[in-house]
């Protein structure tokens, strides 16, 4: 069952909204960006599917290999 929500935003972000995802599609939109901060039994399957991006991994692993001579150089 869908309810309907009445939020309030930036008209820029508005006009942004509407020119990148189109009319008709912003709630969609919305409730994908929203729906892991909100339902948690979700959250393993979106971490399952992130895992199986290998160009999304490769890059965290290099960002991590990158930061890791960051932490050796810190005083303790």
């Amino acid at each position: 069952m869908q309810k309907k929500l009445t939020i309030t935003i930036d008209q820029q972000v508005y006009e942004g909204l509407y020119a990148v995802i189109g009319r008709r599609r912003i709630s969609r939109f919305i409730e994908d960006l929203v729906r892991p901060y909100v339902l948690h039994q979700e959250l393993e399957t979106a971490y399952k599917q992130m895992a199986q991006d290998e160009e999304r991994e490769a890059e965290a692993l290099e960002w991590a290999e990158a930061t890791i001579g960051d932490v050796r150089d810190e005083t303790r």
